[in-house]
């Protein structure tokens, strides 16, 4: 097995193990156990359990960020861009549920407070594309008097729900559903006097 396959096959399966079990579930002898790996390869490739987790987000995020870019145009409407990214998140997460458990349980952890803190509070990154998209409705007063965090709330709360409750087995998403939820997210966040 070549370094890059060894370095594959430990997140790989720390991935699985902490969508499984949580992260705390998840020790280093059992991710190196899934891994077909001896438990000290894995700290070849990552200093720590943190840098293991931090390195699988920040790999996911760029994965998400690269798929909901694929067909997305900047001059596209506010409604339009916002209706596009929120089916293709949702898309992509039905395509992928390990991710989506891993990046829920991220941003809801300890690891993910921080980050979660930055994006709704402080400067925008390039790829933060639903915060700009926010941002630019707040701004052009396309979206309702509320704090971004609360858009936010209102546009992805609903979604992150759906998805779960997909995953779980609990509602079947279909294209016809997707479009009808994503509407009415888009209802729960623009100014009923804006077009669209």
């Amino acid at each position: 097995m070549k370094n890059s396959d060894k370095r594959e096959e430990i997140v790989l399966a720390a991935l699985e193990l902490i969508a499984e079990h949580g992260f705390h579930g998840a020790p280093m002898a059992m991710v190196a156990d899934r891994a077909g790996v001896g438990a000290g390869t894995i700290y070849r490739y990552f200093e720590s359990k943190d840098v293991l987790i931090a390195e699988i987000f920040s790999e996911l995020e760029k994965k998400v960020v690269e798929s909901l870019m694929q067909g997305y145009s900047r001059d596209g409407s506010l409604r339009e861009r916002f209706i596009y990214l929120s089916t293709m998140i949702i898309r992509y997460f039905m395509a992928n549920a390990i991710h989506f458990k891993f990046i829920e349980q991220y941003m809801n952890s300890p690891y993910g407070v921080s980050l979660r803190r930055e994006r709704l509070l402080g400067k925008a990154r390039d790829i933060d594309l639903f915060r700009h998209l926010l941002q630019e409705g707040i701004d052009g007063h396309a979206l309702k008097d509320l704090p971004l965090p609360l858009h936010f709330a209102l546009a992805f709360g609903p979604i992150l729900s759906l998805l779960r409750d997909h995953i779980l087995g609990f509602v079947e998403l279909d294209d016809a559903l997707i479009q009808k939820a994503v509407e009415a997210c888009w209802d729960g966040v623009r100014r009923q006097d804006a077009p669209g």
